[in-house]
């Protein structure tokens, strides 16, 4: 099974090799919140869960710390908070980090939060009513909300191998955005605008990037996004040297593929995009 990383998230916290599809993605991710910050002025933000996708869990919101933005993380797995505040510390930064078993509470004063997030992390909450209404009571202003394209057309073939047998802890029905927009409205909140977001040049597959873009490219091309890795001269890939003022060039060699997903119309986001935003407000 290829999404979420049930099944390998460790092995992003021991190689911090993410690859060139999660590497995008995290560039893309951080400029839509980091325009949210530049209109509205964060100074709190909460994301519940932060274990969603791909790759290092818990630093989707490290570029809101460093704009001076204090940081609420919750995850349901004390080894994953362990990992997530070790990664944190060695980047400088600070987060508050808490364990929360299945998200039926927020453990948080009403409206004492700025900003609300989730990426593609819908499926780990027990109950998704439960775990909106939480998140409408503790959030002030905005609350942006991350799920997998289903019309995309690598979705099917990113759940190969799973059943609710197989994986009891990830509920699908929880990132049909139907039912998100009708509970976000049943306590109080009005979608104000949704799109589709991460659409690179490539497919969502299983894949390595780096070996479709090779194909569809040519070497040169990659070879020019991605550093060698001193140690032991592979290929590595990750957004932590940037974070850490280390690769400075790092966006932009990410943004080299964001001409696709400016220029792309929207049928073809529909079936080409990894994942679909909608925005909240009170």
């Amino acid at each position: 099974m290829a999404i979420p990383i049930i099944n390998n998230w460790r092995s992003y916290f021991d190689s911090l090799h993410e690859g060139m599809g999660s590497s995008y993605e995290r560039i893309i991710l951080n400029r839509l919140i980091l325009s949210l910050h530049r209109k509205e002025q964060f100074e709190s933000a909460l994301e519940s869960p932060c274990f969603g996708f791909t790759g290092i869990t818990g630093i989707n919101l490290v570029a809101l710390a460093q704009s001076g933005c204090d940081i609420y993380l919750e995850d349901h797995s004390a080894e994953r908070i362990s990992l997530i505040r070790k990664t944190w510390l060695e980047l400088g930064q600070f987060a508050h980090l808490r364990l929360n078993d299945n998200y039926r509470k927020l453990d948080y004063p009403d409206k004492s939060i700025d900003f609300g997030f989730n990426f593609s992390a819908l499926w780990f909450v027990d109950d998704l009513p439960d775990f909106l209404g939480e998140l409408c009571r503790v959030i002030k202003k905005d609350i942006l909300l991350c799920v997998p394209n289903k019309s995309g057309i690598g979705f099917k073939g990113q759940l190969k191998g799973y059943s609710p047998e197989l994986y009891p802890e990830l509920k699908l029905q929880h990132i049909d955005t139907q039912s998100i927009v009708y509970l976000m409205k049943k306590n109080g909140w009005s979608l104000v605008k949704s799109d589709y977001i991460d659409c690179p040049p490539w497919p969502d597959i299983g894949m390595s990037k780096e070996d479709y873009l090779a194909r569809l490219l040519g070497k040169k091309v990659l070879q020019n996004s991605i550093p060698e890795r001193e140690d032991n001269h592979s290929k590595a890939l990750s957004i932590l040297p940037y974070y850490r003022g280390e690769d400075p060039d790092f966006e932009k060699r990410m943004l080299r593929f964001y001409p696709f997903e400016m220029l792309a119309p929207h049928f073809v986001k529909r079936f080409w995009a990894h994942h679909y935003y909608m925005l909240f407000k009170p």
